[in-house]
C-alpha cells in the first residue's frame, strides 16, 4: 500500500513553517523568519575588492556590506569527466565544482576591480562573509544546469547502469547550450524525456534572464534571488506521489498557485487553501510531533529509545532497549531495537539537520549476519536523505560513524538560544552545592569583622536548604565572628547566583 505524502504550509508575518508527511508521519520540517534573508543559491555581480596569494583567495564586494570570499579552487575550470559528477545532492543549494588538477595562482586568475558573476555556497557567519563560487548552478526538479559548465552527467547515487545509458541518451537530445550543462538529478531516475524536457525550458528561462539582468546590472548587484523557503521545498519535495499540498494562507496560496504554473505547467497539482478555524498544525497533530524534535531522548515502536546528544565536535546517539525486553532472547531483542533505531536515526538527522560527524552506539550483535543486516537497514535509511552522508566505519562492537552535509541552520538554531542559566553545560548545581557555597561566601564575607549583620541573598531552594539542613555551620561562623547572618530569598535569582551584604 502506497504511503500518503502530504505538504503543510503555514505561513504569517514572522515567519513561514513547511512540514512534510508521509501517512501522517513528519518526515521533513523547515522553518524561515521574515527577518532572515536566505543567501544560499543566489547570484550576484561583483567586483573583486582585495586579492590575497597567502591565503589563494579574494574577497568580492557583492553589495552585502560584507564582502564575499572566493577561493582560487571556486574559479578554476574542473577536469572533465564524462561519468557522474553530481555527488551527495543539496537540492536547494548550487552542485559545488569537482576539484581542479591545475595549480593556479589566485593573482593569476583575478585583479583588483575586475567584475564578475559569483553565487553564494555559504551563508555569513560571524564575521566571516560569504562564501562564493563563479561555477553557477540552477536546480531543478529534475535536473541541475551548470550556468558555465558544458560537461552532462548522471547523479551517482543512479547506479543501475541501463539507466545511465538511457539518461545520458536524454541529455545529449535535451543540450540547448554550448556552454552550459546538465545534470540528472536522483529525483529524475525513472523519468522520461517529457518531465526532462519541461525542466530544460524552466531552467533555461531563469538562465536567460539571469544573463539578460548580469549585462544591464551595475556591480554590486544581486542578479538572481534564490526562491523562499515554501518555493524551494516544493520544487525539491514535489513528486507525482504527492497526495495534496495544503497552505493556510491566502497571500501564499495564490503565490504558489503562479510558482506551480511555471515550474510544472500542464500537471494539476493538488494545491488547497485551508480555511478551518483550527490552526492548521494543531489540526494535523504536527505541533506535537515539531515539539519531539528538540527532545533529546525518541521512543522508538517497540519500546526501545535513542538519545541525542549534541558536542563541540561530534553528535553522539546512544542506542538503548529501555522498556523493551523481547521475547526470546538477548541477541533478537537488541537486533530489532537495533534495526529500529538505524530507520529512525536517519529520520532525525534529516529533520534536526544534523551536520558533521556522528557517532552511533548501537547495541552489542554478536551474530555477523545480523551485523551485516543491521548496516543495510543503516544505509538504506540514509539513502533518502538529500543531503551528502557518507558511512564512514562500523565496527565489530556495532559503533557507526559516519559525516553528514548540513544543507541550512538546523530548527534547534532558529527556534533556541543557549541557556543563560547553565551557559550551555545542560546542568545547573544543586541546591546542596549551592548552599555549601553560600557558607563559603558568609565565612569570607565575616573573616575579619566583627558585630556585623550579613544579608545573604540565594534563590528560595538554597535558602531552604541554608534555614534546615545547613543553619549549624551559619551558626558556628555567627559565633566565630559574633555576627548575624540573615538568610534572605529571591525566587528572580538565578539557582547559582549568591549575593552578600554587610549591614551595621
Amino acid at each position: 500500500m502506497e504511503t500518503m505524502r502530504e505538504i503543510f504550509i503555514s505561513a504569517d508575518a514572522q515567519e513561514t513553517r513547511v512540514a512534510v508527511t508521509e501517512g501522517k508521519r513528519l518526515e521533513e520540517f523547515y522553518v524561515e523568519r521574515a527577518s532572515d534573508t536566505r543567501m544560499v543559491g543566489s547570484i550576484y555581480k561583483g567586483r573583486v575588492t582585495s586579492v590575497v596569494p597567502g591565503i589563494g583567495a579574494a574577497f568580492v564586494d557583492i553589495g552585502l556590506g560584507k564582502n564575499g570570499f572566493l577561493y582560487v579552487a571556486d574559479i578554476i575550470e574542473p577536469k572533465p569527466d564524462e561519468d557522474a559528477i553530481l555527488e551527495g545532492e543539496a537540492a536547494a543549494e548550487p552542485a559545488r565544482p569537482q576539484p581542479s588538477h591545475r595549480r593556479s595562482r589566485i593573482e593569476d586568475v583575478l585583479k583588483i576591480n575586475q567584475e564578475l558573476l559569483v553565487q553564494v555556497v555559504k551563508e555569513p557567519f560571524g564575521t566571516k562573509g560569504a562564501r562564493l563560487t563563479t561555477h553557477l548552478s540552477l536546480p531543478g526538479r529534475y535536473m541541475v544546469l551548470m550556468c558555465n559548465d558544458p560537461r552532462l552527467g548522471v547523479s551517482k547515487r543512479i547506479e543501475d547502469p541501463q539507466q545511465r545509458i538511457r539518461l545520458r541518451d536524454i541529455l545529449n537530445k535535451l543540450r540547448f547550450s554550448q556552454e552550459a550543462g546538465l545534470i540528472i538529478r536522483t529525483a529524475g531516475e525513472g523519468k522520461g524525456e517529457k518531465e526532462f524536457a519541461r525542466d530544460v525550458r524552466y531552467l533555461s528561462r531563469i538562465y536567460q534572464q539571469i544573463k539578460r539582468s548580469a549585462a544591464r546590472a551595475k556591480a554590486p548587484a544581486c542578479v538572481y534571488q534564490e526562491y523562499d523557503l515554501a518555493q524551494r521545498v516544493i520544487r525539491d519535495s514535489f513528486t507525482e506521489e504527492t497526495h495534496r499540498i495544503v497552505v493556510d494562507s491566502k497571500t501564499e496560496f495564490h503565490r504558489l498557485r503562479r510558482f506551480l504554473q511555471v515550474l510544472i505547467p500542464g500537471v494539476k497539482a493538488r494545491l488547497e487553501l485551508y480555511r478551518g478555524d483550527q490552526p492548521l498544525y494543531e489540526k494535523e497533530g504536527l505541533d506535537e510531533q515539531i515539539a519531539a524534535l528538540f527532545d533529546k531522548n525518541v521512543q522508538l515502536p517497540s519500546g526501545g529509545s535513542i538519545v541525542i546528544e549534541p558536542t563541540e565536535s561530534l553528535v553522539a546517539i546512544d542506542v538503548n532497549t529501555a522498556k523493551f525486553t523481547g521475547r526470546r532472547n538477548l541477541e533478537d531483542t537488541a537486533f530489532q531495537v537495533d534495526k529500529e533505531a538505524a530507520v529512525e536515526v536517519a529520520r532525525q538527522l534529516r529533520l534536526r539537520d544534523v551536520g558533521g560527524i556522528v557517532v552511533i552506539d548501537f547495541i552489542d550483535l554478536d551474530v555477523p549476519a545480523h551485523r551485516r543486516e543491521l548496516v543495510k537497514t543503516l544505509e538504506d535509511a540514509l539513502a533518502r536523505d538529500r543531503a551528502k552522508t557518507n558511512l564512514v566505519s562500523f565496527s565489530e562492537i556495532c559503533v557507526a560513524e559516519l559525516t553528514r552535509q548540513r544543507m541550512r541552520r538546523s530548527v534547534q538554531t532558529v527556534s533556541y538560544q543557549p541557556c543563560p542559566y547553565c551557559s550551555g553545560r545542560g546542568t545547573v548545581k544543586s541546591s546542596v552545592t549551592m548552599a555549601i557555597e553560600a557558607i563559603r561566601h558568609a565565612k569570607r564575607a565575616l573573616q575579619n569583622v566583627q558585630h556585623k549583620t550579613l544579608e545573604l541573598l540565594v534563590h528560595p531552594q538554597v535558602a531552604m536548604r541554608l534555614l534546615q539542613e545547613d543553619r549549624p555551620g551559619l551558626s558556628a561562623i555567627e559565633a566565630q565572628s559574633h555576627s548575624k547572618i540573615l538568610v534572605l530569598s529571591d525566587p528572580s535569582l538565578h539557582c547559582e547566583q549568591i549575593k552578600t551584604q554587610l549591614i551595621g
